[in-house]
């Protein structure tokens, strides 16, 4: 895919708050090394965890992808520095429960077994299997 056409596939489902300002940090980066940011969220259970979600073009994610996604997103975050606190940066694949947060994403699992959980209510119902 190229960046153009990336850049056309953004992302329909957002975080808010400091995920968002998070987001909006790495998005750039991982664009800028063949990435795509599936989603980011901060957790306070044990300490901070910040999970970085992320994925190739193609939709693959090795350890080693993860390793290289770390490593260039954290120089962006020690800079920019979003979270007051200390934090334990932790990046992922999507994996078997990925979030479906792109048109395509839809396009890509058309067929399959869907859970979905919408944050306003959709025929007076937030929970949807099919």
């Amino acid at each position: 895919m190229t960046a153009a056409a990336s850049q056309a596939d953004d992302r329909i489902i957002r975080e808010s708050g400091i995920d968002a300002r998070i987001a909006l940090i790495v998005q750039p980066v991982l664009r800028g090394i063949g990435f795509r940011l599936v989603r980011v969220h901060l957790s306070g259970q044990n300490g901070l965890t910040l999970q970085i979600m992320a994925e190739r073009e193609d939709g693959t994610m090795t350890v080693e992808d993860c390793e290289e996604v770390s490593r260039a997103v954290s120089p962006a975050l020690d800079v920019d520095d979003p979270i007051e606190k200390a934090y334990h940066l932790e990046v992922s694949s999507p994996g078997i429960d990925r979030p479906l947060v792109r048109k395509s994403d839809f396009v890509t699992w058309t067929g399959h077994l869907i859970k979905m959980e919408t944050s306003v209510l959709v025929a007076e119902r937030k929970r949807f299997k099919g």
